[in-house]
């Protein structure tokens, strides 16, 4: 798939917006911390606003809807939306008569994603599971494995089974 260059990113503005995602396309962001803070606006209009800043991202301005959707998956409170994930998706909505691009937040927390397993922390659990101290369920639920690294699991265990 090609990638397109939506015309808002060559504005580069100081906040993510819908034109960061490709049509389609999630983002999971993590929040660092949120406060109100004066924003400049098109045309050099300031006003204050509620922010969300993002590990790695531009930060995000949060209108109400989208507020909400975060204290629906972690409570009221800003100081504890430190830390938390959200994903990101492009919409549209009504905007003084208009349809325009907006971001929203999916209504679900992203699943935990595990951590990749290196190759010698693997032959280790290899080493651990025949000898009857660990679990290929244990290994999965602990570790990212790629199809590689799963296909000499199965053929220890297999082997292991042989013997």
């Amino acid at each position: 798939m090609d990638t397109k260059t939506h015309w808002k990113k060559l504005i580069n503005p100081d906040y993510i917006g819908a034109y960061a995602l490709q049509p389609d396309e999630d983002l999971i962001v993590t929040i660092d911390y949120v406060q109100r803070e004066q924003v400049t606006g098109t045309g050099g209009k300031k006003e204050e606003c509620t922010v969300a800043h993002l590990i790695g991202q531009k930060p995000l301005i949060l209108n109400v809807t989208n507020s909400k959707s975060i204290a629906k998956l972690y409570g009221s409170y800003i100081e504890d939306w430190s830390g938390k994930q959200i994903t990101l998706y492009a919409s549209m909505t009504k905007l003084a008569g208009d349809m325009v691009e907006c971001l929203r937040i999916r209504p679900t927390a992203p699943a935990k994603r595990r951590k990749p397993i290196t190759d010698d922390r693997l032959q280790a659990a290899i080493k651990s599971i025949k000898a009857g101290e660990y679990t290929t369920e244990k290994l999965r639920a602990q570790f990212e494995l790629t199809a590689e690294q799963d296909e000499k699991v199965n053929e220890a265990v297999k082997a292991a089974m042989e013997e």
